[in-house]
C-alpha cells in the first residue's frame, strides 16, 4: 500500500508539470469530488473574462443576460434571452482566449456537440458566438430546468421507482448514441446531467475524447467520485467503458440520494471502492499492472456489497447496477446492452406501442390527404400482381420492375399466346342455356330418365382441325360450336 501511495504522489507531480489536468468543470461550482486536487494544480487561465465584458459581448450579438447559473474553473454559465425572438437559452462562456473563429469551431466540445446533434438526450448547440476583439467564445445552448445534483439535493425521501427508471433509460440512450458516434464523455456526473420535467439530457462535452484515439490518455480525467478503477490504477489506459462506471455511480446516487464512492483523494477513492466491491483478483490486477511503472499491493478485502447500502432493492435493479459497476472494464456492460436489460422492459414495451400507434396515425393521415381511391390502389394492386405472377399469363403492369419484365418474357413466347390488351382467359363455368355439343373428353354413355327428358345418345367426336367427310358433318360441327364469352362490366 505504501508503494502505491508514493507512486500516486509522483504521478500527481508529473501531471502538474505537464498541465495535463486542464479538465473543464463547467457546471461543477459545488466542487464535489473535483477532477483535480486544487492544492496540487493551481493553474488558472491567463485572462479571466469579467462579467461586464461577457455582458457587452453578448449584447452586441443580440442576447441579454438574465442571471448567472454557475461558474467553473475554465468557464461560466448564465441564463440569457434572445433579443430577436425572446426565447431563453443557457450561455456557456469560455474564460480562455481564442485567437480565431476557426480555432473556436475546432474546439473539442464544439465538434462533439455538432456531431451528436440532434438527439433527444443530448444538449443541443444553438449558436456559437466569437468576439474577435476580446477573443471570447460563448456557446448558446438550450436551457434546462436544473441538473440531477440540484434535483436530489436536500431531498429526504427517495425518488419514485418509475422516475429513476426513466432517467437512467435516457442516460443510457445518450451514452449509447455518443459511443456509436465514436465519442466517449469522460466526465459523467450529476452536475453534467440536465433535466427539464421528464426529459434528461447529457451536457458538458469539454472532456470528451474519440474512442479511436490511442492510449495513454490524460490520467487525471473525470470527477474523482465517479472515476472508474482503470482510470485510477493505470497510466491513462482506459476506454469508453469508463462512462458506464460513472453512470452506475449516478444510478446509485439517484436511488439513495448519496454518493457511492466519496473519496477525499485518489488513495481514499480506491479504498472506498474496495470497501464495497472488495479487492479484485490477482489476475485482474495483473492486467492493470501491465500499464503501471510501480507495483501496488492491496490487502485482501471481501467488500460489503451494494445491496447492503440500498436494502429492499428489486433484483433487476441490482442486476443492472452490478453490471455497470463491474471492476473489470472488459466485463462491464455496454450502453447498448444496458438498454435491453430486464430493468427497462416496461419502457421498451411502452416505446414499441407508441411507435406502432404513430405509424398507424401516419398511415391514416396519408389516406386522408391522398384520397381513399388512391390509397386503395396501393392496397389491392400488390395482391393483384401476386396473382398474375403465380399464373401462366404474365401481363406487364406499372408495379413490375424492368428486371421482372425480362424474366417473364421468354415464358410468354414459349408456352402461351400474347394478349396485349386483355386479361388471360379463365376456365370458368358461366350459367346459361343448356346446349349439347361434342366434347372429346366425355365418354359415350346412355342415361334412362324416369321423366320426360330424352335419352342422351353418344356421337362421334371430331376435333375442329379435322376435315369432315361430308357437308352434313360440317354443318353439325358449326351448329354446336361454343360462341365466345362476352365481357360484362369489365369482367366475365
Amino acid at each position: 500500500m505504501m508503494h502505491y501511495s508514493n507512486w500516486l504522489i509522483g504521478v500527481k507531480n508529473r501531471a502538474s508539470l505537464r498541465n495535463a489536468c486542464k479538465t473543464p468543470a463547467n457546471t461543477d461550482w459545488n466542487n464535489r469530488g473535483n477532477a483535480v486536487d486544487m492544492q496540487n494544480n493551481k493553474s488558472q487561465p491567463s485572462e479571466k473574462t469579467s462579467e461586464l465584458t461577457v455582458a457587452t459581448h453578448l449584447w452586441r450579438k443580440g442576447y441579454k443576460i438574465i442571471k448567472k447559473i454557475g461558474e467553473g474553473t475554465f468557464s461560466e454559465v448564465v441564463k440569457t434571452q434572445s433579443l430577436k425572438d425572446g426565447k431563453f437559452y443557457a450561455c456557456k462562456t469560455m474564460k480562455q482566449t481564442i485567437n480565431s473563429l476557426e480555432q473556436a469551431n475546432n474546439l473539442r466540445e464544439v465538434q462533439a456537440m455538432k456531431r451528436l446533434s440532434p438527439h433527444a438526450n443530448i444538449i443541443q448547440l444553438h449558436e456559437l458566438i466569437f468576439d474577435k476583439d476580446t477573443g471570447t467564445v460563448s456557446l448558446i445552448c438550450e436551457l434546462m430546468d436544473m441538473n440531477i445534483y440540484e434535483f436530489i439535493q436536500g431531498r429526504k425521501s427517495p425518488l419514485p421507482e418509475h422516475t429513476v427508471k426513466q432517467y437512467m433509460y435516457q442516460l443510457c440512450k445518450s451514452l449509447e448514441h455518443m459511443h456509436s458516434c465514436g465519442i466517449f464523455h469522460r466526465d459523467v456526473k450529476p452536475e453534467n446531467i440536465l433535466i427539464k420535467q421528464n426529459v434528461l439530457k447529457l451536457g458538458d462535452f469539454g472532456s470528451c475524447r474519440s474512442v479511436y484515439s490511442k492510449p495513454p490518455h490524460t490520467e487525471y480525467i473525470s470527477t474523482r467520485w465517479y472515476r472508474a478503477p482503470e482510470c485510477l490504477l493505470t497510466d491513462g489506459y482506459y476506454s469508453l467503458k469508463m462512462d458506464i462506471w460513472s453512470a452506475g455511480c449516478v444510478f446509485f446516487e439517484i436511488m439513495s440520494l448519496n454518493p457511492l464512492f466519496p473519496g477525499t483523494n485518489e488513495l481514499d477513492q480506491v479504498a472506498k471502492i474496495h470497501d464495497v466491491l472488495g479487492t479484485p483478483d490477482q489476475s485482474l490486477l495483473q492486467k492493470f499492472k501491465q500499464s503501471r511503472a510501480m507495483h501496488f499491493n492491496f490487502p485482501p478485502k471481501k467488500g460489503t456489497g451494494i445491496s447492503r447500502l440500498i436494502p429492499n432493492c428489486p433484483a433487476p435493479t441490482m442486476s443492472l447496477l452490478y453490471q455497470m459497476l463491474a471492476y473489470d472494464p472488459d466485463e462491464r456492460i455496454a450502453a447498448e446492452t444496458a438498454l435491453r436489460h430486464t430493468y427497462f422492459r416496461e419502457i421498451r414495451l411502452a416505446e414499441k406501442k407508441t411507435d406502432t400507434l404513430d405509424r398507424v396515425s401516419m398511415a391514416i393521415d396519408g389516406i386522408e390527404s391522398s384520397g381513399t381511391r388512391t390509397s386503395l390502389e396501393h392496397i389491392w394492386r400488390p395482391a393483384k400482381l401476386g396473382k398474375q405472377l403465380r399464373g401462366r399469363h404474365t401481363r406487364q403492369t406499372p408495379l413490375m420492375s424492368h428486371n421482372m419484365k425480362h424474366v417473364a418474357e421468354p415464358v410468354i413466347r414459349q408456352n402461351v399466346p400474347h394478349y396485349p390488351t386483355e386479361l388471360p382467359k379463365l376456365n370458368m363455368v358461366v350459367p346459361g342455356p343448356q346446349i349439347s355439343f361434342p366434347v372429346s373428353t366425355v365418354p359415350a354413355f346412355a342415361v334412362i330418365h324416369r321423366g320426360t327428358l330424352p335419352a342422351i345418345t353418344s356421337k362421334k367426336c371430331q376435333t375442329r382441325l379435322a376435315k369432315p367427310r361430308d357437308e352434313s358433318h360440317r354443318v353439325a360441327f358449326k351448329t354446336y360450336y361454343m360462341p365466345p364469352l362476352d365481357r360484362k362490366h369489365g369482367g366475365y
